[in-house]
């Protein structure tokens, strides 16, 4: 399948309403389209900051605002794409091969990922340009 930013879209999680509180659960290969291998936040982002700027070999993700708001900019190499996430039950589903960009983060702003892999350095495309040879090759 050739990567494309059309093949990642919104996802949207159950909510559980209670009025002492809400959930969503998220269950691996039900709710979303993989298995759940690891979980990471990030947090305490500085105003202006950008994060992400890379892109993953195998990797798949499920993006969500668990608190605060940010946008999501995905890059296939031909056609760029931009999500704003503010609801924590809404996620956006990022294929592997797709370049993003982090910006626009909220104060306060949480954001979490679910992701189908443990951590590998070996499945980061950290260079743009070496984005663009691996998309078009």
């Amino acid at each position: 399948m050739v990567a494309s930013i059309y093949n990642c879209n919104v996802i949207e999680l159950t909510k559980i309403h209670n009025r002492a509180g809400n959930i969503t659960p998220v269950h691996g290969e039900f709710d979303i389209p993989f298995s759940i291998r690891r979980v990471y936040y990030l947090y305490d982002v500085p105003g202006g900051e950008t994060r992400g700027g890379h892109a993953h070999k195998e990797l798949h993700q499920l993006i969500i605002a668990a608190s605060g708001s940010f946008d999501v900019i995905l890059d296939d190499g031909k056609n760029k794409r931009t999500f704003t996430l503010n609801r924590p039950n809404y996620g956006l589903y990022v294929c592997p091969k797709i370049w993003r960009d982090l910006s626009n983060f909220s104060s306060g702003a949480v954001l979490l990922v679910l992701a189908s892999e443990r951590y590998s350095e070996a499945d980061y495309i950290r260079e743009y340009s070496e984005f663009l040879e691996f998309s078009n090759g």
